[in-house]
């Protein structure tokens, strides 16, 4: 199976789990580490450029599992994060990455966010190396051992 096969595949496995656990991601911190994720992997190579933007718009809009918020707020906290990691992404980074970590008490929520970043990484069908990294330094902020992911 070609990589970029096996990563439309995960995409897609990581969303199917994402909706079976739809009910129980509603808390503010798996909306907010969800977000923050979102970010950090769009700005993964230290530039934003608008197809990155529109991706995870188009993902807020659509996605099952984020429309449990409010999509405006989300958008809200998604542009957010950006500022903070375009402004400056190693001192963005650090916030970005405490906010993450918010869902770290739920096991659950931690591992729905990791799904996320992989969701949004791949969705360009090119999960790069970049983004694989920030995931996993998003694992580490969750207490998630990379490996679960394949990272």
């Amino acid at each position: 199976m070609a990589l970029w096969d096996r990563i439309k595949e995960s995409a897609s496995q990581m969303q199917t789990q994402l909706v079976a656990k739809k009910n129980d991601l509603k808390s503010g911190a798996f909306r907010d580490a969800s977000m923050a994720m979102c970010a950090l992997v769009a700005a993964a190579d230290g530039t934003v450029d608008p197809s990155e933007r529109q991706r995870v718009a188009q993902l807020i809009a659509t996605n099952e599992v984020l429309q449990n918020f409010p999509a405006d707020d989300l958008r809200r906290r998604f542009e957010e994060n950006l500022d903070k990691l375009t402004a400056d992404f190693a001192f963005g980074k650090v916030s970005v990455l405490q906010e993450i970590a918010k869902a770290k008490k739920k096991p659950a929520e931690g591992r729905a966010v990791i799904q996320i970043g992989i969701v949004i990484g791949g969705a360009d069908g090119d999960f790069d190396k970049d983004e694989q990294a920030v995931v996993r330094e998003a694992c580490y902020a969750l207490d998630l051992p990379p490996h679960e992911f394949d990272l």
